[in-house]
């Protein structure tokens, strides 16, 4: 399978949009799912020069992802693609409040307020093949990388370090290795986020690796900033009363201490399976 990969379709900001609006057309079951999941492609995507009808400029003065003579975006291979997770496919969990693709929405919601762009583009569709669902931008990656390889790797702790912030204020009860994407054009983005935002504590992570460390500054500066300025009205409206709250509480906390946490209580601490 291929995804999303600047140069070849919409932007970012044109891909929302297309996610919003075009008809969801069924490609199939992702089997690795344990909820009911599907690829999908966006009707009406296909062989255009920029997924969406039209024509979008080169993306840097060197021509990179555009064609050298016309100077507009290559064709992309296919339509655009997304993950459509319906409610009705959600395993009832005893834990967790029903509507776990409310939650898939509220992490991108969450991502953007804070400015950190660590979530694909998301949204809530109600009119979508099998009920109402989140439908998100299926990105191309190398699904030979993920956060432990990544982090052997070295050189992008200062990236890895904003995923744990993240996970830290949305709750984040089950982020595996391989919900840390490594995408073609080495931006890296995080998925599967239905087991997010619970009131009670339930961070299970396998990103424990800078516990006691600082939490860097500019992170810091965008957690001070989503406390005064509060969850804008779209992340607010997928989430209750008591879990919007809840957020607000868990980003000034983790300001304030300005160190990342180490595992708290009885529960395990870390997903499974790791990847």
């Amino acid at each position: 399978m291929s995804g999303w990969r600047p140069g070849t379709g919409p932007s970012l900001e044109a891909a929302a949009e297309l996610l919003a609006t075009r008809e969801l057309v069924i490609e199939g079951r992702l089997p690795w799912s344990s909820n009911l999941t599907f690829l999908v492609s966006l009707e009406g995507t296909e062989d255009t020069e920029d997924g969406h009808g039209g024509t979008e400029p080169a993306s840097d003065a060197s021509g990179n992802g555009a064609d050298h003579e016309t100077g507009r975006r290559r064709s992309p291979s296919g339509p655009v693609q997304a993950v459509y997770k319906p409610h009705r496919g959600e395993q009832s969990l005893w834990d967790f409040p029903d509507g776990l693709y409310r939650r898939e929405v509220a992490a991108h919601r969450l991502s953007e307020a804070l400015g950190w762009g660590v979530v694909p583009p998301t949204v809530v569709r109600d009119d979508a093949p099998f009920g109402p669902g989140s439908v998100q931008l299926f990105i191309e990656s190398d699904y030979e990388q993920h956060y432990f390889t990544l982090l052997e790797e070295g050189g992008r702790e200062d990236e890895l370090q904003v995923f744990c912030a993240f996970d830290v204020v949305a709750n984040n009860a089950d982020r595996k290795s391989g919900h840390v994407l490594h995408a073609s054009d080495g931006r890296l983005w995080g998925i599967d986020h239905g087991l997010c935002f619970h009131v009670q504590h339930k961070l299970r992570t396998v990103i424990w690796d800078f516990a006691d460390e600082e939490v860097p500054a500019h992170v810091v500066v965008d957690l001070q900033r989503l406390v005064a300025d509060g969850l804008p009205a779209d992340l607010e409206e997928v989430l209750s009363a008591a879990e919007a709250d809840a957020v607000l509480e868990r980003a000034a906390l983790l300001a304030a201490s300005g160190v990342f946490p180490e595992p708290l209580g009885d529960r395990p601490p870390y997903p499974w399976p790791l990847v």
